[in-house]
C-alpha cells in the first residue's frame, strides 16, 4: 500500500499553479458558480472554488457540488445576493438558491478555534472569531486532497497542504496529527475510509491502526449524526468499497450492531451484500438512482434472508424485533425503519411465493410493493429490472397456470336452500 501520513500543524508556503500547470477549465465549471465567484470578485472580496469539485476536476471526474469559499461574511453574501439564505448555527454560511432546487454554497474562511472560543462559538456570541485566512481554512480540513482552491480569476490552482502530490499518487492524507483530528471529531475516520474506497486510494498501516484505535469513538457521537453520514454513503457512489472499507478496519460492527457483526463474521454473507451493491453502484453510474429507503433495504436484505430463514410465516414481527435490537450506533429514523421493514417483509412474501406459487395478491395494495417488486427482481435475477420487468412477470413465467394479479376467480354457484 501507498502511504498516508499527516501534515504539519501550521501551514506551508502555498504551491500556486498557473493556468498551464494543471487541467481545470472553467468550461467545466457550473455557471451559476463562475457568476457567483466572478461577482465576489468584482466587489473586492476573495473567492475560491474548493473541496469535491476541485479535487473531482483534477481527477478527470464530473464534479456534482460546487463549494465557495470566500472572505465576505456570511451577511455580506445576504447582503449582496438575494437569493442567498444564512443557515448553521455555530458556523454559519450562506446558501444561494437557483432555479431547479441547485443549492451553491458558500463559506466563509474558517481556522480551527482553541477550547475558549468554541465556549463563546457553542453559547452564539463569537461567530466572527471562527473566520481565517485561506492557508487556515485549508489546515482546518479533514483531508488534504478535499483543501485545494481554484482561483478563477487568476485560473490557477492554490495547494497549502500537498494535496496535489497526494492526488498523483493516489494517497489520502490527514490534515495535522492523525490521531488527534480523530479524538476531536471521530467521524472523520469514517471519511478518511470513505474518501480512499470512493477515489480507489489507499490507506497506510499506521493510518489503518490509528482508525482500528480510535474507531470506539464513533459509538459516542451523536446517533442522528451518524445517521448523516450513512445517508451520504447509500446515496453516493462506490458504496460496495466504502462498506467494505468499514468491514476491513471493524467499523461497520460499530455502526450497524449485530446486523454489522454479522457481516463481519460471515465472508459468504457480505458476498452476497456486495453482489447486490454492485447493481446498485452500477445503476448510479447510469444515472438511475436508487432512494434512500430502496438503498437500505437492499443492504439489511441479505441479513433479513438469513434471519427469516426458519421463521414463521409472517416476516414483519420477526424484522421489527430484530431491527429494534440490533443495537445500532446509527439512529434510523421511525418512518425510514417502518419502511425498510415493510419492503424487506414483502420481499420476503414474494421470494416465498416463487418458490410455493402461493401468492396474496392483495398485498399489491401495500405502499411499498411497487419497490418491494422491483428489489425482488433485483435480488431474483441479479440485476436491474428493466421496464416492464417486475415480481409478477417472474411469478407468471414459474406458475403460468397460477392465476396473477387481476385474474378473476370462477366463483362457484351458491347452493339454494330448498324451500320450507
Amino acid at each position: 500500500m501507498a502511504e498516508i501520513k499527516s501534515t504539519p500543524a501550521e501551514p506551508a508556503e502555498a504551491i500556486v499553479l498557473s493556468r498551464s500547470g494543471h487541467t481545470i477549465s472553467r468550461r467545466n465549471i457550473d455557471p451559476d458558480a463562475l457568476k457567483i465567484l466572478f461577482r465576489l470578485n468584482r466587489l473586492g472580496f476573495t473567492a475560491y472554488l474548493t473541496g469535491g469539485a476541485v479535487r473531482d476536476m483534477l481527477l478527470g471526474k464530473e464534479p456534482k457540488d460546487f463549494d465557495i469559499a470566500t472572505n465576505a461574511r456570511p451577511s455580506q453574501v445576504k447582503k449582496y445576493f438575494s437569493n442567498a439564505f444564512i443557515i448553521g448555527r455555530r458556523f454559519r454560511l450562506a446558501h444561494i438558491h437557483f432555479r431547479g432546487g441547485k443549492i451553491i454554497e458558500v463559506a466563509t474562511f474558517r481556522r480551527d478555534p482553541g477550547p475558549d472560543t468554541l465556549d463563546l462559538l457553542s453559547a452564539g456570541t463569537a461567530h466572527q472569531y471562527a473566520f481565517g485566512t485561506p492557508a487556515q481554512d485549508a489546515m482546518r480540513r479533514d483531508i488534504t486532497v478535499n483543501a485545494l482552491f481554484y482561483d478563477p480569476v487568476s485560473a490557477s490552482l492554490i495547494d497549502y497542504v500537498g494535496g496535489l502530490a497526494d492526488l498523483s499518487s493516489g494517497r489520502i492524507r490527514v490534515i495535522g496529527d492523525a490521531g488527534e483530528r480523530f479524538r476531536e471529531d471521530p467521524v472523520r475516520i469514517w471519511r478518511v475510509i470513505r474518501y480512499a474506497a470512493r477515489l480507489g486510494f489507499v490507506i497506510e498501516d499506521d493510518i489503518g491502526r490509528e482508525i482500528v484505535a480510535q474507531r470506539h469513538l464513533l459509538s459516542a457521537c451523536s446517533p442522528a449524526r451518524l445517521f448523516e453520514e450513512f445517508s451520504k454513503d447509500l446515496l453516493g457512489p462506490q458504496v460496495r468499497y466504502v462498506v467494505s472499507g468499514l468491514r476491513e478496519h471493524g467499523v461497520l460492527r460499530l455502526l450497524l450492531g449485530r446486523i454489522g457483526a454479522a457481516f463481519e463474521n460471515d465472508p459468504l454473507l457480505f458476498k452476497r451484500v456486495g453482489s447486490l451493491l454492485d447493481i446498485a453502484d452500477l445503476e448510479k453510474s447510469l444515472r438511475h438512482d436508487p432512494g434512500l429507503t430502496e438503498m437500505a433495504a437492499l443492504l439489511f436484505w441479505p441479513w433479513a434472508e438469513s434471519l427469516l430463514s426458519g421463521a414463521p410465516p409472517d416476516p414483519h414481527t420477526v424484522l421489527k424485533k430484530a431491527l429494534l435490537n440490533a443495537e445500532m450506533a446509527v439512529a434510523l429514523p421511525k418512518g425510514l425503519r417502518a419502511q425498510v421493514i415493510d419492503i424487506v417483509a414483502l420481499v420476503a412474501r414474494m421470494i416465498r411465493a416463487l418458490r410455493t406459487g402461493n401468492m396474496r395478491w392483495s398485498m399489491r395494495g401495500r405502499t411499498q410493493f411497487a419497490m418491494a417488486s422491483r428489489l425482488c427482481f433485483l435480488i431474483e435475477q441479479n440485476r436491474a429490472p428493466e421496464a416492464g420487468e417486475s415480481f409478477e412477470i417472474l411469478f407468471r413465467q414459474a406458475f403460468p397456470e397460477r392465476p396473477g394479479f387481476g385474474s378473476k376467480r370462477r366463483r362457484r354457484p351458491r347452493k339454494r336452500k330448498p324451500p320450507p
